[in-house]
């Protein structure tokens, strides 16, 4: 991944912190048995913190807007599924 700057280590690491950064909301949540919703809107705001450091505060040549997008996606999704577990938390099978 020389053409981006970044070596392909780093991208696999870059890639798997998302993931790993949900997981453990996802983990303390179960710990602490929160609502639903507030376990999606939790994981929204890392997939957020996400993105936009993917896309601002990484170097320009190293940074990813795509994964940026596709994170911010994901956040809307995570912020549409905990309304609907707000709404009616028993229809949430999250």
């Amino acid at each position: 991944m020389t053409h981006t700057g970044v070596d392909v280590i780093d991208f696999i690491l870059y890639t798997i912190y998302p993931v790993i950064g949900i997981f453990v909301v996802e983990a303390i949540s179960r710990v602490i048995k929160i609502q639903k919703w507030i376990k999606l809107w939790s994981q929204a705001g890392v997939a957020i913190g996400f993105a936009i450091y993917y896309w601002f505060i990484l170097p320009s040549p190293q940074n990813f807007p795509l994964t940026a997008i596709v994170m911010f996606v994901l956040a809307l999704a995570l912020i549409y599924q905990g309304r609907r577990a707000k709404i009616s938390p028993e229809q949430s099978n999250y």
